[in-house]
């Protein structure tokens, strides 16, 4: 009798891909909308999505260029590459020239390739971003973790920095540094951003600057450490966060000129997959970047309902006993629940994936475990996005109910119910453990 051969394609997929999930914010979103069909009800706290509209002004830009169907050049745009170096000096007060930008769908896409075309290792914290390690795998770069702590608010060190390069000075290295950052809100102080400065410099280390947040630092006191270290620096920004328009795909990355053989590396690859971003969106993005009194306005609201929500939440937490890094910026908190970790192993729950797990079947909050994050398992961290709300209607309460006054208990309830209900949940059931 002859043997029945069993086919196994998976056994043919690339090493780096192969087993690798995929990303947790998209999986999580995935999930809850899974749940919400079957009618659960469920508090959509994985998937970081600005709730705010994108600017009408910009809206209408995209109206008037709907009908832009060529291909545009591959590093975008010449307009929009002219509109973000000038928002970069207004803005953020660094240089740039239009030949100094790239424009790709989205910033993900771009951090991608250039962990592609540079042959470096990938330095970056934890607890850091769902996708930068798992990018560098797909590649097959080494990823080197540097472990932060939470009395540091999770920021990346000087002296650990320093003490990784020094043990091969040339060696090749990429640091990504988020902030304000996803997970934790938290950014970093001017002191700190300068010493990092001076040891990249030291090293010649390749600096990603992942400042796709930093329009909503939520005093609008963002610092970019291209300022201090502009020669090795590549700023990485885009439409999805400051804009609300995260499904548009658009991001950039600004170069110093020294670096232009690494954007060049980066337009070859670009023209052989994506060949150009979407020609609609980058008309529309030049009025975005190009700001003005109504992208000020809208900007100015979005940072004080979220300042305004990431007080109530911390009042919440401190209530509860959870430790976590206080917010500067973006829309996520990083809570630590060992306070009830007696409590939750009675329970079964040793891992953050158990309590993230438990915690959605019996509540509905979706988190994500702080172990996507690059943290260890047994660490009972998580990230949640405290994003649940109708951000059109918050947004225009804001503006044309409150104007200048400040928000309060009433506006919580009536325009980001959903959230106060989300973490009373919470609380009640870490009470109940």
């Amino acid at each position: 009798m002859s043997r029945v051969r069993i086919n196994k394609p998976y056994v043919n997929l690339n090493l780096n891909v192969r087993g690798l999930p995929t990303s947790a914010t998209l999986a999580i979103n995935e999930k809850c909308n899974e749940l919400i069909a079957r009618g659960r009800k469920i508090y959509k706290l994985g998937l970081g999505q600005s709730p705010f509209p994108v600017p009408e002004t910009v809206v209408e830009a995209l109206r008037r260029n709907a009908h832009q169907k060529d291909y545009l050049p591959v590093r975008g745009l010449k307009a929009l590459r002219e509109s973000v170096a000038e928002y970069n000096h207004r803005v953020h007060k660094f240089h740039t020239f239009p030949e100094d930008v790239m424009v790709g769908p989205g910033s993900k896409e771009l951090i991608f390739i250039m962990q592609l075309v540079y042959y470096g290792d990938l330095i970056i914290p934890t607890p850091s971003w769902v996708s930068y390690s798992p990018q560098a795998r797909i590649i097959g770069r080494n990823v080197h973790w540097v472990p932060t702590n939470k009395e540091n608010d999770y920021r990346l060190s000087p002296e650990k920095l320093e003490m990784i390069c020094r043990t091969d000075p040339d060696r090749p290295r990429i640091v990504i540094l988020n902030y304000p950052s996803n997970p934790t809100g938290s950014t970093y102080p001017l002191e700190r951003l300068k010493l990092l400065a001076k040891v990249a410099r030291e090293y010649r280390v390749v600096l990603i600057s992942d400042e796709i947040y930093g329009m909503i630092h939520h005093q609008g006191q963002h610092i970019s450490i291209a300022r201090f270290y502009p020669e090795g620096t590549i700023v990485s920004s885009g439409l999805s966060k400051w804009c609300g328009a995260g499904g548009w795909r658009l991001g950039t990355f600004s170069f110093p000129s020294n670096l232009h053989w690494l954007r060049d590396a980066m337009a070859t690859v670009a023209s052989e997959t994506f060949t150009a971003t979407s020609a609609p969106i980058q008309y529309a993005a030049v009025e975005a970047f190009r700001g003005g009194p109504e992208i000020d306005h809208y900007l100015m609201h979005s940072r004080k309902v979220l300042r305004f929500l990431a007080k109530c939440i911390s009042e919440k937490l401190d209530e509860m006993h959870v430790t976590y890094p206080t917010p500067k910026g973006a829309f996520y908190f990083f809570p630590d629940f060992d306070f009830y970790r007696e409590k939750l192993e009675r329970k079964g729950i040793y891992t953050s994936v158990e309590f993230c797990n438990s915690l959605l079947e019996e509540t509905g909050i979706a988190m994500l475990p702080g172990s996507d994050f690059g943290r260890q398992p047994e660490e009972l961290t998580a990230r949640f996005a405290y994003v649940d709300f109708n951000g059109r209607e918050a947004l225009y309460a804001s503006m044309n109910e409150y104007g200048e006054q400040s928000l309060d208990k009433q506006f919580l309830m009536q325009h980001c119910g959903n959230m106060a209900e989300a973490i009373d949940l919470l609380g009640d059931w870490l009470n109940k453990l």
